[in-house]
This record gives structure tokens, C-alpha cells and sequence, in this order.
């Protein structure tokens, strides 16, 4: 009787531990596959944020080059308003 109780408690827990074992493998596999996507979403986001950076730097630059050029503009009539008013006072004179 003894030796039935541990031959069946043997088949048990080998019957369990087949019975678990391919769902421990898919939940292993699941687990890596989900540590691998959330690695690249992480490398996503850092390349996201390195690419912000370049923008928002291109953008300062852009605005300090329309500034330079609004200068730029600006000491041009200046010296066009210089041109006439030279002008005008030498064809007067």
C-alpha cells in the first residue's frame, strides 16, 4: 500500500510538473520578448529625445540667423536712406 501511495504521488508530480512545465516556458518566453520590446521602446525614446534636442538647437540657431538677417535688412535701408539723401542734396546743390 505504502509503495502504490508513493508510486502514484511520484506520477503526480511528474504529471504536475509536465503539465507546468511548457506553460513556465511560455511565460519565460513572454517575459523575454516583453523585456526585449520594452529595451527598444527605452532606445526609442532616448533617440526621440537626442532628435528634440537637434530641433530645438536648429530652431535657436534659425531664429539667431533671422535676427542677423533682420539686422542685415535693417543696415541696408539705412545706408540706401544715406544713398538718396546724399543724392538728393548734391542734384539740389
Amino acid at each position: 500500500m505504502k509503495k502504490i501511495a508513493s508510486i502514484l504521488g511520484i506520477l503526480a508530480l511528474s504529471g504536475f510538473m509536465a503539465a507546468c512545465g511548457p506553460d513556465q516556458n511560455l511565460i519565460d518566453q513572454a517575459s523575454q520578448k516583453a523585456e526585449s520590446d520594452a529595451s527598444r521602446a527605452s532606445t526609442a525614446a532616448q533617440n526621440a529625445e537626442a532628435s528634440s534636442q537637434q530641433a530645438q538647437a536648429a530652431a535657436q540657431k534659425a531664429d539667431q540667423e533671422a535676427a542677423s538677417a533682420q539686422d542685415s535688412v535693417r543696415r541696408a535701408n539705412d545706408a540706401v536712406a544715406r544713398l538718396e539723401a546724399a543724392f538728393s542734396t548734391s542734384v539740389t546743390k
